[in-house]
């Protein structure tokens, strides 16, 4: 059972004494609450593109780097986010850079400009590893290991209703306000998000400080010789190239002909993230029970079939699909992400962050790779594009993942 200290005013000292339930709900309202509030303006602008490429007269690559930038900072960042975490802490990295990332949200709603959005964009994504690399590494310390699976689930779930709030609101608050007031409300409901974490998140019990840089080091050596932990961030890559890649140029398909719809309609398309919500936990308790690699192939499998399914030209069948790819996709980053704990043996912010940087450049290139060929291939070259994407996913768990 996790054990949090508490403060003994009478005795004077700190006395370690068990989690109750209660204090364990409020690690994972804790936990969901982080996902959500780092997940909610990551991905937010991806409804918006249509209205980007209108008002600013760009091409479907420059608007997506709206998408793109942020996500690339996060893969730059994370590495070094990692070593920091392991010198410095978990919850204190993680709380100030929720309140940090407030900053450039609101501040993104005062550009200029298409180049300035970006440039906010990117700001944001700077501060998103000191959150999600080092919640991954206090779930694999706090957790008990045969809860591991599903503790990882209820912050991936977070990340779920987040990432489909964030579309939502930018969607709707668009329409009637303008995309400037969508990043204001994004910022304050951050701002909310930080505050709650700070609250409820206990302080870590199982964390030991790397004291100094050559020991963080080191295990970042050790990190790169360890065949598990890159199959494991090579998996990364692809899943969230795969995700970015789809639900960013999709919105570029239903916004032009046949399906003609406006930014309030495709933020509401994002609704099939909410499936993510209630698959994510089903697919934590998998996980402890079938293991990483089975539970990862399934996954695949039914991503890629949502993906063929959307080439069909008809509302329901691509939102089907869409439902399919959201469904495997939130199953296979459960599936990843928790696998790094049982990768590494130590250092695992270090380990989390290698596996963050390689997940979000991956994400970074599923943003652009399509663009640049949407002009002759369209929506099926990325559908084709995903899919190829896929099967090397299922190739690299078959043969280098071990449960």
């Amino acid at each position: 059972m996790a054990i949090q200290e508490i403060s003994c005013a009478t005795a004077g000292q700190a006395v370690a004494v068990p989690l109750a339930a209660q204090s364990r709900a409020g690690v994972l309202t804790a936990l969901f609450i982080t996902g959500f509030g780092t997940f909610l303006g990551l991905y937010a602008t991806q409804p918006l593109l249509p209205e980007f490429r209108h008002v600013f007269r760009a091409s479907e690559v420059m608007v997506s780097l709206t998408v793109s930038a942020p996500i690339l900072a996060v893969a730059l960042l994370a590495p070094l986010v990692g070593l920091l975490a392991d010198a410095v802490g978990r919850k204190r990295v993680i709380v100030a850079a929720m309140f940090g990332l407030t900053i450039p949200t609101a501040l993104a709603g005062t550009a200029a400009g298409l180049t300035q959005i970006i440039v906010w964009r990117f700001m944001q994504g700077l501060f998103v590893p000191g959150i999600i690399a080092v919640a991954m590494a206090y779930i694999s310390e706090e957790s008990p290991r045969r809860l591991a699976g599903s503790t990882m689930a209820i912050y991936v779930t977070g990340t779920v209703v987040g990432g489909f709030s964030g579309r939502f609101i930018v969607g709707l608050i668009e329409t009637h306000w303008g995309w400037r007031t969508a990043f204001f409300v994004l910022a304050a409901i951050t701002l909310a998000a930080a505050l709650i974490t700070w609250r409820l998140l206990p302080r870590s019990t199982k964390f030991v400080r790397k004291r100094n840089a050559a020991a963080a080091f080191e295990s970042m050596r050790a990190h790169l010789r360890n065949s598990q932990l890159l199959a494991t961030c090579a998996v990364g890559f692809n899943v969230l190239f795969c995700m970015v890649a789809a639900f960013t140029y999709v919105n570029f398909y239903l916004a032009d002909k046949p399906f003609y719809l406006g930014s309030a309609a495709l933020g509401s398309i994002f609704g099939v993230y909410l499936i993510g919500a209630v698959i994510t936990p089903v697919a934590g308790r998998i996980l402890d029970r079938v293991g990483h690699r089975r539970a990862l192939v399934g996954a695949v499998g039914i991503s890629a079939a949502g993906m063929l399914l959307t080439t069909i030209h008809y509302v329901p069948a691509v939102i089907a699909g869409l439902t399919l790819e959201a469904t495997g996709v939130f199953a296979s980053q459960s599936a990843s992400s928790s696998h790094v704990g049982k990768a590494a043996i130590e250092g695992r912010s270090s380990a989390a962050g290698i596996y963050v940087a390689l997940y979000y450049l991956g994400g970074s290139m599923g943003s652009i790779i399509p663009g640049l060929l949407w002009k002759q291939a369209g929506w099926p070259g990325c559908v084709a594009t995903i899919v190829c994407m896929q099967l090397v996913t299922l190739l690299i768990a078959h043969k280098l993942w071990h449960d």
